[in-house]
């Protein structure tokens, strides 16, 4: 069997001789004659805990003055003292710990109050867009109603008149819309490129571009999550020819990836006016004299729009003269200007309510 070691005392020696552990034999000795006379049971014969006292101190005394016992004792003082030490380091980084958990604990919940309150920031302006976009359609469709009925009232012509007075220039006559793949034309993903990739066609109005991109709801193909992103342009041209020459070209655009259509949803009422007249291909009907014209360059790289255009700075030189077509250059700008806004405004709708659904 293996060697038992030192028995641990009840109490410190140390403690009961009231000396320290760097204490010599002599002060041990010391010590303990002048406690035990203290605590000897023939002095203290009223103490009925005297003999158990005076059996400690022996017992203490006895344990000291012998050196390997005083030194295993010692050993395993000091090892009490680095497991004390050892634990108190242990539970300061304890308390550390807990302290750094609470704090993470209340930023997170800072973090969360704060994003609601975002979210509630961002559901009450998306409100007020919703809204100013209704009023908008609601402005925009009582509009096109009072225009539809001042149409009706307007008498109808019955001496040919009608025929030699153009209509009036819209707002959206020389303005189309382009709808395309990004990844198809990744070039184009910025107005100004845009703009210089229709530039062949004719002047564009730079300030004028507006563009929205939208990404379609994400499809899987083999495993994998494809997202495509559809650009949506506002393209308004100085010259309603140039405009007719796009959307002529519709066809090898569409083979391009290019959709091109007018931004005002229909032909603009000035070129079936001119077709009627036989200036874009068709047959003339009551036209007495053909208007002057401007010839198109040859080398122009669309060929579907006519080779000549129409200029209507001068009149026929019949009676009754035709109206000037056309607007002065500071209210078509304010007119682009409100367009503008309009897509604008428009977009954001779009966006919050592609938000709300996904």
């Amino acid at each position: 069997m293996p060697p038992k070691g030192p028995e641990e005392p009840e109490q410190n020696p140390y403690e009961l001789l009231g000396i320290s552990q760097e204490a010599t034999e002599a002060e041990i000795r010391t010590a303990y004659r002048t406690r035990s006379l203290k605590v000897h049971p023939d002095r203290n014969r009223n103490d009925p805990n005297a003999a158990q006292k005076f059996h400690a101190l022996t017992t203490a005394s006895t344990l000291l003055l012998d050196p390997l016992r005083r030194l295993a004792l010692d050993a395993q003082f000091r090892l009490q003292a680095a497991k004390k030490q050892r634990f108190a380091a242990y539970d300061n980084k304890r308390k550390t710990m807990v302290t750094e958990l609470e704090e993470r604990e209340q930023e997170f919940k800072r973090a969360r109050m704060a994003k609601q309150q975002d979210k509630v920031v961002r559901e009450s302006e998306n409100d007020r867009i919703r809204e100013e976009g209704r009023r908008l359609r609601e402005q925009r469709e009582k509009e096109l109603e009072l225009q539809a009925l001042e149409r009706e009232r307007e008498p109808e012509e019955t001496n040919g008149e009608d025929t030699l007075t153009p209509p009036p220039l819209g707002d959206l006559d020389t303005t189309i819309r382009v709808k395309y793949s990004l990844s198809s034309h990744s070039m184009l993903s910025t107005a100004p490129a845009l703009a210089a990739h229709l530039q062949r066609y004719g002047e564009i109005d730079n300030e004028a571009v507006v563009m929205s991109q939208k990404v379609r709801k994400p499809k899987k193909s083999k495993g994998q999550t494809v997202g495509q992103t559809i650009m949506t342009a506002l393209v308004t041209f100085n010259q309603l020819g140039a405009a007719f020459g796009v959307v002529s070209s519709a066809a090898s655009l569409k083979e391009q990836g290019m959709d091109v259509a007018w931004a005002g949803g229909s032909e603009p009422p000035i070129l079936s006016w001119l077709r009627d007249r036989g200036e874009l291909g068709g047959t003339a009907s009551r036209c007495p004299k053909s208007p002057q014209t401007k010839t198109v360059p040859e080398d122009t790289t669309f060929s579907s729009f006519p080779s000549s255009f129409p200029s209507f700075d001068a009149a026929p030189p019949q009676p009754p003269p035709v109206a000037t077509v056309g607007m002065d250059y500071e209210s078509l700008t304010l007119l682009r200007m409100r367009e503008a806004e309009r897509a604008r405004l428009e977009k954001e709708i779009l966006e919050a309510e592609a938000a709300e659904g996904g």
